[in-house]
């Protein structure tokens, strides 16, 4: 970062004049001819923030969409749970969360969730370790 704009001096020479002293300096010899990444602009206005998002693994989804992938990712983690009990409290505490969203108002597309059987994926689980149902 550089210093502060002197009073008195308008913004265009003073940003002049830190480019040209950074090219003097050579700080821009290494981007000479490069390639933006993912193409750049010329593909997707939003190509940074997507990028962005994508290495920081943040997504922007309606809520109702939101709880419906936790509801998918939460199933999938049940399911490779080290233990039964661990898989029972997964399940549980999606359904606590799928239990409130019922109860108001959620934003998005209609929820088309109710809550899951825990006994049932108990079983489901027991079954994929060989423990019968």
């Amino acid at each position: 970062m550089t210093e502060r704009k002197p009073p008195g001096l308008d913004f265009e020479s003073w940003i002049d004049r830190q480019i040209r002293e950074a090219e003097e300096r050579g700080d821009f010899r290494a981007l000479a001819g490069k390639p933006l990444p993912d193409e750049g602009p010329h593909h997707d206005e939003m190509w940074w923030i997507k990028g962005k998002m994508a290495r920081e693994g943040l997504s922007h989804l309606p809520p109702s969409l939101a709880l419906r992938k936790e509801a998918e990712d939460t199933l999938a983690a049940a399911r490779e749970a080290p233990s039964e009990a661990m898989a029972r409290r997964l399940v549980t505490e999606l359904n606590e969360k799928i239990r409130a969203a019922l109860r108001g108002p959620i934003d998005g597309p209609p929820l088309r969730l109710s809550p899951y059987d825990v006994d049932e994926i108990a079983a489901q689980w027991r079954a994929a370790r060989g423990g019968g149902a």
